[in-house]
C-alpha cells in the first residue's frame, strides 16, 4: 500500500491456566463430551450466584506485570449484555471502565540490518472476563451449543491502534504468546482456542492523523491467518475508497480458502452492550503487597532470556531464539550448562539431536533424555572416548531410557580408537595405496587432507579419534 497505510489494533483473548472456571467449580478440561462440564452457575440458571476464582486473579496480575501494566488496587466486574446462543445468561461477566490491568507496553523488534526498527505497542487494558460457549455446526442440518467452555476464565488484552502492518501484528502475537507462556499464565494453544485474536483494521492516507472506519476481524486462531486476513482486509478497504464505496463499521470473518474476509454482523459499540456493574460480585481488591509478591515470583521474560544467553554463553541469536521456544527446553539447556556442559556444544546438541524428539503440549514437554545424560555424552566426546558421529548413536540408544552414556558406549562397542600406533599402521597402508594423492597433498593440495581422513575413518568403522587421525596423517606425510 503506497497511498494508504494500515492502522491496526489487536484484542487477544488468553485463557488463564486455572483448573476450574472463573465463577464456579466446573472443570475446564479440553476435549470432553459436550455439556458435561456445566452447573447452574455457568448455565445461567435463575438464582445461581458467581464466586470469583482467586487463582484467576493471581494469573491476571502476573499477566499484567509481564506486560508492564499498572495493576488497579480496586477493579470492578460488569455485565456486558448481548444475546447469542452460546451465552446462556444473556450477558457476559467482564470488566469495563475499571479493569484490573491498564497502560502497559510491548516492544517489537522488526527487520534486520539496515531495515531494522523498533515498534512500541501500547496496551490500553488487560481485563478479566468469562468465556462464552461454542456453537458446533458439523451435525448435518443441525447446530448445537457446547457450554463446556462457558465461564472459563480469560484475560482480554487490548492494544491501542499502534500497529502499521500485518507483519507487525503477527510479530506482536508471537511475542505476546511467548511472554504469557513463560509467565505461566497461558498455554499458548491456538488449536484449542486458548489464545485467540480479534483484529481491528482501518486504513488512512499516508501522512494523515485521522483514523479511518475500522473493521473487526473476529476470532482468528493462527498467526499466519491473522497476517493474511489483515492484508486482505486492508486491500479490500483500499479498493472501496478508490471506487467511492463507503466502508461500513462491522465485524467480519476470514475465509482462508478464498483468501477474503466476509461480513458477520454490524459492529456494536460499548453503549450497545448496556454495561452496568455486576451486582453479584463485590469490587475486586488487590493489595500492593500482593502485587509485589506476584512481581517477585515472575520468571525471566523470553527476550531477556535470549539476551542473557547471547551475552553470558556466547551463543548466536538464532540459537537463543530456538532454545527459548518453550520454557521446558530453556530449563533443560540451562541445567545442562549448570552441570558443566559447554554452552555452545550443549546448544548445538539440543538443536541437532534433541528437539526433533521433543513433544510439547501447553506448558509441558516430553523430553526423551535427561540433562545429565546429555552432559555425559558431551563429556565423552570432549574426552576423546567417542566421536561426534558416535555421540548421535549413543543418544539414539539412550532415548527414552535412563541408561548412562558410558554404559551405552560399552554395550554398542563404540569406544573411539585412540591407539596412535594402530592408527599409524592404517594411515601408512592408505598412503601406500594412494601414492599420487599423497604426493599432491605434500605439494600443497590441502583439500586432499579430507580424502585421507575419510579413508582412515572408513577403515576404522568411524571409531578413530579424528584429531589423532589428522595428526598421524601429517606426521606420516611430513606435513607441517
Amino acid at each position: 500500500m503506497t497511498t494508504y497505510e494500515a492502522v491496526i489494533g489487536l484484542e487477544v483473548h488468553a485463557q488463564l491456566l486455572t483448573k476450574t472456571k472463573a465463577f464456579c467449580s466446573c472443570s475446564i478440561q479440553f476435549g470432553n463430551e459436550p455439556n458435561t462440564q456445566t452447573c447452574p452457575t455457568c448455565l445461567g440458571l435463575p438464582g445461581a450466584l458467581p464466586v470469583l476464582n482467586r487463582q484467576a486473579v493471581t494469573l491476571a496480575v502476573r499477566a499484567g506485570l509481564s506486560l508492564d501494566c499498572t495493576i488497579r488496587e480496586t477493579s470492578r466486574f460488569a455485565r456486558k449484555n448481548y444475546f447469542y446462543p452460546d451465552l446462556p445468561k444473556g450477558y457476559q461477566i467482564s470488566q469495563f471502565d475499571e479493569p484490573i490491568c491498564e497502560n502497559g507496553t510491548l516492544d517489537l523488534f522488526m527487520g534486520e540490518g539496515d531495515t531494522a526498527y523498533t515498534r512500541r505497542v501500547n496496551i490500553q487494558r488487560a481485563h478479566m472476563e468469562e468465556d462464552a460457549g461454542k456453537n458446533l455446526h458439523d451435525r448435518g442440518d443441525d447446530s448445537i451449543v457446547d457450554l463446556n467452555r462457558s465461564g472459563t476464565a480469560l484475560i482480554e488484552i487490548v492494544t491501542h491502534p499502534d500497529l502499521r502492518s500485518a507483519a507487525e501484528a503477527a510479530e506482536y502475537l508471537r511475542t505476546l504468546r511467548d511472554i504469557l507462556v513463560f509467565a505461566g499464565v497461558n498455554d499458548g494453544n491456538l488449536e484449542e482456542g486458548s489464545f485467540r485474536c480479534d483484529a481491528n483494521v482501518s486504513i488512512r492516507p499516508v501522512g494523515t492523523e485521522k483514523f479511518g472506519t475500522r473493521v473487526e476481524l473476529k476470532n482468528i486462531n493462527s498467526f499466519r491467518f491473522v497476517e493474511k486476513a489483515i492484508i486482505a482486509e486492508a486491500k479490500r478497504q483500499e479498493e472501496c475508497l478508490r471506487t467511492g464505496e463507503r466502508i461500513v463499521q462491522e465485524t467480519r470473518g476470514w475465509n482462508d480458502v478464498a483468501g477474503t474476509t466476509y461480513p458477520l454482523r454490524s459492529k456494536e459499540e460499548a453503549q450497545d452492550y448496556r454495561y452496568f456493574p455486576e451486582p453479584d460480585l463485590p469490587p475486586l481488591v488487590v493489595t500492593a503487597a500482593e502485587v509485589e509478591a506476584a512481581r517477585a515470583s515472575l520468571p525471566e521474560r523470553p527476550r531477556e532470556k535470549r539476551a542473557r544467553y547471547m551475552a553470558s554463553f556466547g551463543i548466536t541469536p538464532y540459537a537463543a531464539g530456538v532454545l527459548t521456544g518453550h520454557p521446558k527446553v530453556a530449563a533443560f539447556f540451562e541445567e545442562c550448562v549448570a552441570s558443566g556442559a559447554d554452552a555452545t556444544k550443549a546448544s548445538n546438541f539440543i538443536q541437532a539431536e534433541l528437539l526433533r524428539d521433543v513433544r510439547t503440549k501447553g506448558l509441558e514437554a516430553e523430553i526423551p533424555v535427561s540433562p545429565a545424560q546429555v552432559v555425559e555424552v558431551l563429556s565423552l566426546v570432549d574426552g576423546g572416548t567417542i566421536s561426534g558421529k558416535q555421540a548421535k548413536e549413543v543418544y539414539a540408544a539412550m532415548r527414552g531410557t535412563n541408561k548412562a552414556a558410558k554404559a551405552v558406549v560399552a554395550e554398542l562397542g563404540l569406544e573411539q580408537m585412540s591407539d596412535e600406533g594402530a592408527i599409524e599402521v592404517i594411515v601408512v597402508k592408505i598412503v601406500d595405496a594412494n601414492p599420487k594423492q599423497a604426493e599432491q597433498l605434500r605439494g600443497g593440495k590441502l583439500g586432499l587432507m579430507g580424502f585421507f581422513v575419510g579413508q582412515t575413518m572408513k577403515e576404522t568403522g568411524g571409531s578413530a579419534n579424528p584429531a589423532m587421525v589428522n595428526a598421524v596423517i601429517k606426521r606420516v606425510l611430513g606435513l607441517p
